[in-house]
């Protein structure tokens, strides 16, 4: 693992980035230092050449007791005594002070050691990272790490900075001694002598061929191996939450709903006479159906028979299926793994790489992704995260309906949906960034080791995740569908339709007949595709109108669980911002296509 080397202006530690209320990363080249200083800094950092000199080094920002503290990534430095510029400005940026971390590479620790003692010499505060810690286990390479606390006189941390393997007992530890009294410098008479000695003491070796275990651990935390095989669970955990839900829906829901259900909505029905304000809201409106006029459940739009339907039975069994997948995935241990490979790219749209498991909720369904952004540390990482789902983040019911309206004229087609999608979340993810100002703290996460899920424990954890679902999202949809239904029955909505009518093929090249297609989406995103069929458009139409469908709001119930989390102030925000992403891909693909 490389050190950074960066070339850049001239420049100088920040004055935050002097004093003792400061963590310099020193250790040996090639030990992982900088992976160590992404890990605790994350973006925001600041590369510079150190005044006077041709020597880089790289400043940031981590959290420590509650403050903001610098971090510096200290050129790499073999000994105190300089034999190049590199070890010249270490030796230089140490005399300011600051809470040593010295990083060992745990396999080699006999080369490591001769700069760790000649560290302790200074008395400054001081903890050790043990890095590739991992990978001294594969070697067989065994130390006793509290014994080699006791021997330099600071805590000693084991780490692998790659997958983020104790970095938060690195921190814990680091919090430690930044409120300590300093060590007393150790003291010695020959540096190599007591290298040895401390290595005969604390280090075993032995011969260890890698178990089933640590090969699948390696192959899903490599970037190399582990994107693949993410993309390979992530599809496989798309498939199953889509045949449970599917299922559930199918052999469960839908007969619920349309045999114990629907005589009594249409009991209720003729007891409110058909028709008037009061039947429009608790039942809502007739709808002609394959020439018949009937209720619906999901184009009705009352709260007895959308509200409950579109709340238990169409996305009830997707927010099951997703937290039978998800449990299994966290509880045999991936998602921290999955969240340490997508760090890099999520940071990119001001995510740490832990927002990857709403994500993954949302092509499940909207509002269990919405809810999931809970598990996010600032108020602005959940707004990015789920504005982010609500724009580009398709549910399976709008996947499903995107493939069967689409999919008979090429599987291309459908891609060209998906790959629009994609380029407006990760345009839109990094203006969300850049526009914020705020600092976004490092993502400090554990790697368990595999192991196999506890099945009562997994049944423990959906109850509570469903519990929470139905005491706090169902009653905000049916609230929303009441409203909504007076809305309707005000022709509001038709009224829209009818105004932007002919400015749809002007700006995005579709016929006006797709208004009211675009605006219903805000009901049922699906239900508004499918508005699309009778329409005759041509695939690449029909790409632009799923599209925009997707980039819109999301339906009324993610739409009435993101103003129940975020609160009007923000969800209009969101909304504006959903807005113009659409109109602008809406325009753009117009004129590209």
């Amino acid at each position: 693992m490389a050190d950074a080397s960066c070339c850049a202006a001239p420049g100088e530690l920040s004055e935050a980035g002097k004093g003792s209320r400061r963590v310099l990363l020193v250790g040996n080249p090639n030990v992982g230092k900088s992976v160590v200083f992404s890990r605790l800094t994350g973006v925001g950092t600041v590369s510079s050449n150190y005044p006077g000199t041709t020597v880089s080094f790289l400043e940031g920002r981590m959290r420590l007791a509650g403050e903001q503290v610098p971090v510096i990534d200290v050129p790499g430095s073999y000994s105190l005594d300089p034999t190049c510029p590199a070890e010249e400005v270490a030796c230089r940026v140490l005399e300011d002070g600051g809470i040593i971390v010295n990083v060992l590479d745990a396999t080699n620790l006999e080369r490591n050691l001769a700069l760790a003692l000649q560290l302790r010499q200074m008395g400054m505060p001081m903890v050790v990272a043990l890095n590739l810690w991992d990978e001294a286990r594969h070697r067989g390479v065994h130390i006793d790490v509290e014994r080699l606390s006791e021997l330099l006189g600071v805590p000693v941390v084991p780490t692998a900075a790659v997958s983020g393997e104790g970095l938060a007992d690195l921190v814990a530890a680091i919090e430690r001694v930044a409120d300590a009294p300093p060590p007393e410098p150790l003291e010695f008479d020959d540096l190599w002598s007591t290298v040895g000695a401390i290595v005969s003491e604390v280090q075993r070796l032995e011969h260890r061929h890698h178990t089933w275990r640590d090969i699948v651990e390696e192959i899903s935390i490599r970037p190399v191996t582990g994107i693949p095989f993410g993309i390979l669970v992530v599809l496989s955990s798309f498939a199953a939450v889509r045949a449970i839900g599917e299922s559930i829906i199918t052999y469960v829901m839908d007969p619920l709903f349309e045999g114990v259900w629907r005589p009594v909505v249409e009991a209720l029905s003729r007891a409110l006479g058909g028709g008037g304000w009061l039947h429009d809201i608790l039942v809502g409106s007739y709808v002609v159906v394959d020439g018949a006029r009937t209720l619906d459940f999901s184009l009705s739009l009352g709260v007895l028979t959308t509200g409950l339907y579109v709340s238990l039975g169409a996305v009830l069994p997707y927010v099951i299926a997703f937290y039978v997948v998800l449990g299994i995935l966290e509880d045999v241990g991936y998602l921290p793994r999955l969240a340490v490979l997508l760090d890099g790219v999520m940071h990119r749209l001001g995510l740490h790489g832990y927002a990857v498991i709403p994500v993954i909720l949302g092509f499940g369904c909207n509002v269990p992704g919405i809810l999931a952004t809970r598990v996010l540390d600032t108020p602005r990482e959940r707004f990015i995260a789920a504005t982010l789902i609500s724009v580009g983040v398709p549910c399976a019911a709008l996947q499903a309906m995107i493939m069967a309206l689409l999919g008979p004229f090429g599987i291309g087609y459908v891609a060209l949906v998906y790959g629009v999608l994609a380029v407006v979340w990760f345009v839109l993810g990094t203006v969300l960034r850049l526009t914020s100002k705020d600092f976004l703290p490092e993502m400090v996460l554990e790697i368990p080791a595999y192991r196999l899920p506890s099945w009562q424990t997994l049944a423990k954890k959906l109850w509570m995740r469903l519990k929470g679902y139905l005491l706090e999202a169902t009653p905000v949809v049916l609230g929303g569908v009441a409203v909504i239904a007076v809305i309707h029955r005000s022709g509001i909505f038709e009224a829209i339709a009818g105004a932007i009518g002919p400015a749809m093929d002007t700006l995005f090249g579709l016929p006006p007949e797709a208004a009211l297609a675009i605006v219903l989406g805000f009901f049922r995103k699906d239900i508004a595709v499918g508005m699309l069929a009778p329409l005759s458009l041509g695939p690449l139409q029909l790409v632009k109108a799923s599209v925009m469908l997707a980039v819109t709001f999301p339906c009324v119930a993610s739409y009435m669980v993101l103003l129940r989390e975020f609160g009007l102030k923000k969800t209009a925000l969101a909304t504006a911002i959903m807005v113009v992403a659409s109109l602008t891909t809406g325009i753009a693909m117009n004129l590209v296509f």
